[in-house]
């Protein structure tokens, strides 16, 4: 089987490792840098400046790179930089930058499933699970280790924290705090994400101290103030719990409740 497909087109300006695989009638454009191992399905567009790290799995029909859907583009020498080792499945997008000094970030160790979209300016980290469908609009900021259910909207400027948990069809148009799980339209919290944290190895301890501050949050009468002096009062000191206060803290855009 030969390595790029004869039908595949690469420009002689992309920078493309020597055992990268590129199926048939792919599309490299211009400037692409793309690691070692990394494969390439048939019917890919990688275009514009797109930096993509080692040992990715990039399928049929997926498109990288292109302009985003925003009136105020500026081209950039990077618009897209991804890590190493995601899977990106059938007909995922990816949207360039607005500008200049900015780039859409794929960390590491994410699946991204079939017809996902990844929007201009988007910050994605580490080990997060995206199912199919799941759409992030513009400068939204994801932490690790997120797991997305199906078809689930996400307003731009959102930020969702790490070790969420996302039902599907779930619009979220507010901040989703870390170890949260958050389900329904309108999206709504339900609890904290026992069984994720307890497959990443959280201690007992964490989990209980995490829980009684998911209860002073979203089970008390008080206010969101109220809540976090509360738990940084009574609650003694944690790494996770100094999180989850601090992300609160930092939202503009408000948390849900």
């Amino acid at each position: 089987m030969e390595k790029v497909h004869r039908t595949a087109e690469i420009d002689s300006s992309a920078r493309v490792a020597d055992d990268v695989k590129v199926g048939a009638y792919s599309i490299i454009s211009p400037g692409v840098k793309i690691g070692p191992g990394t494969v390439i399905g048939p019917h890919v567009l990688i275009e514009g400046g797109v930096e993509i790290g080692k040992n990715n799995k990039i399928h049929t029909g997926a498109v990288i790179g292109t302009p985003p859907q925003d009136w105020n583009y500026e081209e950039s020498d990077i618009g897209v930089i991804i890590g190493d080792n995601n899977v990106f499945r059938e007909y995922i997008t990816i949207n360039s930058s607005t500008g200049e000094n900015r780039s859409t970030v794929v960390g590491n160790d994410n699946m991204i499933m079939a017809y996902c979209h990844i929007a201009h300016d988007c910050e994605i980290g580490e080990g997060n699970a995206l199912a199919n469908g799941a759409s992030l609009a513009g400068h939204v900021i994801m932490g690790d280790n997120v797991v997305m259910g199906g078809l689930a909207p996400v307003h731009q400027f959102v930020r969702i924290g790490s070790y969420a948990m996302i039902g599907g069809l779930s619009r979220l148009n507010k901040d989703v705090p870390p170890f949260i799980r958050i389900s329904g339209n309108p999206a709504q919290i339900i609890d904290i994400n026992s069984i994720g944290l307890r497959r990443h190895d959280f201690s007992a301890e964490t989990r209980k101290l995490l829980k009684r501050a998911f209860k002073i949050i979203f089970r008390s009468n008080n206010n969101t103030t109220q809540a976090l002096e509360q738990i940084e009062d009574e609650l003694p000191e944690n790494e996770q719990l100094d999180k989850l206060v601090k992300f609160i803290r930092k939202s503009e855009r408000g948390i849900h409740k």
